[in-house]
């Protein structure tokens, strides 16, 4: 079994996987063999907010790593502390950028010249009005659905913490009356809270309306369908969310390897949300929920690791394989 990553510290859009004008060219324009004796650095720094997605894909990132000659090493802390790290220079790459809830701290980095976006890590992230799947195959599929069936749902819609920017949009829909649930009630919660009424309401069969988002266990347990709303309540494209890949400039100019492999480094919503169930409400160890997820996906290993080398210039994806049978 691997080891688990180190950690230095104690302490939820879509979009085009493409990076800087300037880094593509240098990629595209390193040969495969030759990437590796350009890497300055023999380790990653990477910050880890205490969040079940971005702690497994940090151990996955790890897992590779190890075999192919780099440290990979974690800072347990908020996302906004973690842009100030990077602007720093105290930490290299962030794989959990949500957009837009990250919006200020990513566009200060960013207009100071500190990160490189190298796009999303994530495909189908999405948030907005949700329903469990026996409700969604009942017909109700799009926001503008509901309050033609007010009294199944009780005029009442489950959300997260009061106060948050969730819950926020939320009441301001209400209060404008968008979809006609000018009478609804936002009945705010805690996370666990408010899924503890999705689970509840499950096992009787009771319809119900809550705040759900992609990728989360939420949706491979409950069935979760996120509806369409096509009045923006949750964001422009029916609430996609963007979960980018960001790196320190300084870092990627001096590991065209590493960063390489970063930028190619994709999951699918689906695939974070199973990894997140079993990790998050399965309770698996973190090291053996990403081992096993990486011995299951080898061709998607394959992918990460196209055009990718060992720090000295070997086979990356043969030293990992080789490591996943240990």
């Amino acid at each position: 079994m691997k080891r688990p990553l180190t950690c230095l510290t104690s302490s939820p859009l879509r979009g085009t996987r493409r990076g800087l004008l300037t880094l593509g060219a240098l990629l595209l324009s390193t040969a495969p063999l030759a990437a590796s004796a350009q890497d300055t650095d023999d380790a990653l720094t990477l910050i880890v907010p205490p969040w079940p997605g971005v702690s497994v894909k940090s151990e996955i990132v790890a897992q590779i790593l190890a075999p192919m000659g780099y440290d990979v090493e974690r800072q347990e802390v908020s996302s906004t502390v973690g842009y100030n790290t990077l602007t720093t220079g105290d930490s290299d790459a962030f794989l959990a950028g949500w957009l837009p809830a990250q919006k200020d701290s990513y566009d200060a980095a960013m207009a100071a010249g500190a990160i490189t976006d190298l796009g999303n890590n994530v495909t189908g992230a999405r948030m907005g009005f949700a329903v469990p799947g026996y409700v969604y195959d009942a017909g109700i599929h799009s926001a503008a659905d509901l309050a033609a069936h007010a009294d199944e749902f009780d005029e009442t819609i489950y959300s997260i913490e009061s106060g948050s920017t969730i819950s926020d949009m939320l009441n301001g829909a209400i209060d404008d009356d968008v979809y006609g649930l000018g009478d609804w009630d936002a009945m705010e919660s805690s996370t666990p809270g408010m899924l503890s009424e999705v689970r509840a309401a499950e096992r009787e069969q009771r319809w119900i309306a809550f705040y759900g988002w992609t990728p989360h266990w939420m949706v491979p347990e409950f069935d979760t369908h996120i509806l369409e709303d096509p009045e923006s309540v949750f964001g422009p494209d029916n609430g996609a969310s963007d979960v980018k890949t960001v790196v320190r400039t300084a870092y990627a100019e001096a590991n065209p390897n590493l960063t390489r492999f970063l930028d190619q480094l994709v999951f699918s919503s689906d695939e974070q949300s199973a990894f997140i169930l079993d990790y998050s409400l399965n309770e698996r160890d973190l090291d053996e929920v990403a081992h096993d997820w990486l011995v299951a996906h080898p061709e998607r290993l394959a992918e990460f690791l196209a055009g990718v080398t060992t720090r000295d210039g070997e086979d990356a994806v043969a030293a990992v394989n080789a490591s996943l049978q240990d």
